[in-house]
């Protein structure tokens, strides 16, 4: 049975400590922080991370920490609703999609790790700084002069990853797309039906704001913890530190002019426990991840921006393929290729797609369409069918085409005070 080490415990190391344990691998993880801390704000667990999840035995325990997505809205900056879609199981999925503060997976990936594979399992404070490969194993050399040997090594350490530096030193993290990220999280009262995503503004004259419950019953009180992230365009690129805290009031006053009948946007800003700025930025697509006993999976491989909940979810896939293929590929060289094989060219091609606008289109679309200013129906701006082509066009891409695809025709029903649109399915089969 291959030795396989892990350089990182983040959700991405911990996932595929547990993958390879159910293949019946015992996997040594290195990280190189002394003490583990639930860090971070909310992610997007999509269907079929969730799909993974499942599969790792811990649904249950996902469940109890996160919320349910029930839908999805599309909203103007004036608090227009432009799109509506249902998530998860509403749509029809096999999987639910699930909102979760990422400390909070992060630990319960890590409680599962420590339960199967033993808390020995997993070295904190070990920094990798480099390593040498033979024709029979990886040798690991940490900050402190201390050394590993092991079969393979598969470095999870992020987008600073010191094993990818080794491994492409011209790879430079090139791509700032010209915006920051301000991330937030309040506690407050549920708002809708408590588990709805809002897309909100317009990237031209205000930047973008989304907003989704990552937790329930936050305080005993009954209040939810809701994760929000507000996009903004030309601020400095020199931040790379998630942990960077500054005032609400730096970016509360934009969303002024949204009026939403159910959420307060300036409240919930402003009321934040706690607000993090960060430059929007990625690595540029690498051409290679496996080097003979060496590869490299999630952020280490793939960092991409954080939109659509596609970063985490694609770690979560790396996880089962690259244990899939060293349970099966007696030869760990070629296993490691298979793994690349299978996942870089798709993977690489969603990074460059998160540059683009996403679904988040729409509402730029709408603003150029309308000249900025509020409708009196969305159909006078845009097309049904437009709007339903690319939200399609969005789910193929990430690799989980909607159910209803090529399959389902939307017919249009309306309530009685014809104020909100409700897309009724029609088979057409």
């Amino acid at each position: 049975m291959l030795d396989i080490a892990i350089i990182g415990a983040g959700p991405a190391g911990l996932a595929t400590a547990l993958r390879l344990h159910q293949k019946g691998f015992r996997p040594k993880i290195y990280e190189a922080a002394p003490e583990l801390k639930p860090l971070g704000v909310g992610i997007d667990i999509k269907v079929y991370g969730t799909k993974e999840v499942t599969e790792l035995g811990l649904l249950e325990e996902f469940q109890k920490i996160s919320v349910e997505a029930k839908d999805s809205i599309f909203y103007t900056g004036y608090g227009q609703e432009i799109f509506a879609e249902k998530c998860g199981k509403h749509i029809g999925y096999d999987h639910e999609q699930r909102f979760v503060h990422r400390g909070r997976f992060q630990f319960m990936l890590l409680d599962a790790v420590k339960q199967r594979l033993g808390e020995e399992s997993i070295t904190l404070g070990a920094r990798c700084k480099s390593f040498a490969q033979d024709a029979d194993g990886v040798t690991i050399t940490f900050e402190d002069g201390t050394t590993a040997r092991h079969d393979v090594l598969l470095g999870i350490d992020g987008i600073h990853s010191v094993v990818k530096k080794q491994l492409h030193p011209e790879a430079t993290r090139t791509h700032y797309s010209g915006v920051a990220m301000y991330r937030g999280v309040t506690v407050m009262p549920a708002y809708g039906n408590g588990g709805m995503i809002l897309h909100i503004g317009d990237p031209i004259r205000q930047g973008s704001l989304i907003v989704y419950p990552i937790a329930n019953d936050e305080d005993e009180n009954g209040n939810q913890l809701i994760n929000w992230v507000c996009e903004q365009q030309g601020k400095p690129k020199g931040l790379e530190d998630w942990n960077v805290r500054v005032s609400p009031d730096e970016i509360a006053h934009v969303f002024d002019d949204v009026s939403l009948d159910f959420l307060d946007v300036n409240a919930m800003i402003r009321n934040a426990r706690e607000v993090y700025v960060y430059p929007l930025i990625d690595n540029d697509p690498l051409d290679q991840w496996s080097f003979g006993r060496v590869s490299l999976v999630g952020d280490a491989a793939h960092a991409m921006y954080p939109r659509g909940g596609n970063g985490v979810c694609q770690a979560l896939v790396d996880a089962r393929v690259v244990a899939d293929k060293l349970a099966t590929i007696a030869d760990p060289v070629e296993a490691l290729k298979a793994y690349e094989a299978e996942r870089r060219e798709f993977v690489n091609r969603l990074v460059i797609a998160n540059r683009g606008e996403g679904p988040e289109v729409i509402r730029r679309m709408v603003e150029e369409r309308s000249g900025g200013q509020p409708f009196d129906h969305i159909d006078n701006v845009i097309p049904r069918q437009e709007v339903e082509d690319l939200f399609m066009e969005y789910h193929r891409k990430a690799g989980m085409k909607r159910p209803d695809d090529a399959k389902t025709a939307l017919k249009e029903v309306f309530t009685e005070d014809n104020s909100r649109r409700v897309a009724a399915k029609a088979d057409i089969r």
